[in-house]
């Protein structure tokens, strides 16, 4: 059975609520964006379920965790994959869920703390 033949449950995490089951024909990872009736939600987690059937594990259900969030204006590649805000900075995360600690909001260009 393939990934895309399963639809895939989408659960906010806060508060714990089931946002339906969607057909997606991609495969959301972590820091990736969702738009799911008109709003943007961040995944921050994918998980799998199987099932024994006739002594063969398969894949029975695929589940999202997202949290609500805006898509980020600025974004880099770093070491090839796209991350939060100016990846040249010290302080950058390097991360595709937050851009730092001392200014997580952004944006970077006006950030007092921006080091290279």
């Amino acid at each position: 059975m393939e990934l895309n033949s399963l639809p895939t449950e989408v659960i906010l995490t806060h508060p714990r609520q089931s946002l339906g089951k969607l057909q997606l024909d991609w495969t959301p990872q972590p820091g990736n964006y969702l738009d799911v009736d008109g709003k943007t939600y961040a995944v921050l987690e994918r998980r799998h379920r199987y099932q024994l059937k006739a002594g063969r594990y398969s894949l029975h259900n695929i589940a999202i965790y997202v949290q609500k969030a805006n898509r980020p204006e600025e974004k880099s590649l770093f070491e090839g994959r796209w991350v939060i805000g100016d990846a040249t900075c010290n302080f950058n995360a390097h991360s595709e869920i937050i851009r730092c600690a001392v200014n997580p909001a952004g944006p970077c260009n006006t950030c007092r703390f921006y080091a290279n």
